[in-house]
């Protein structure tokens, strides 16, 4: 059974995609680590283009993330102050490295 993915431009077969994200949700939970790491090679393997692997480790970073933050709010456990202090220095970290990245470029 394939399924077709517009932004890849290709077809998969469904459960090849779906046992890679048991597999790495497995291991995810097993080892407590982040399965961005992970589903980005395999997607790669798999001969999804690299941007949209990239794209797909970082979406499921970005849910886990909201989805622990969220829980960790309900329980009054998450540091606001630091939060917005590491947002800040992040979003300035960033635009400098885009700016150093374009000034290298250039060069």
């Amino acid at each position: 059974m394939t399924l077709y993915l517009p932004i890849a431009e290709m077809s998969v077969n469904v459960f090849v995609i779906v046992g890679m994200g048991a597999a790495v949700g497995f291991l995810s939970g097993m080892f407590g680590v982040g399965g961005g790491f992970l589903i980005t090679p395999l997607l790669i393997f798999y001969n999804i283009p690299p941007a949209v692997a990239v794209a797909t480790g970082a979406n499921q970073v970005i849910a886990a993330s909201f989805s622990g933050a969220l829980a960790h709010y309900r329980r009054g456990t998450v540091d606001l102050k630091l939060g917005t202090m590491l947002l800040v220095g992040g979003g300035i970290g960033s635009f400098v490295g885009v700016w150093v990245f374009t000034l290298l470029r250039r060069l």
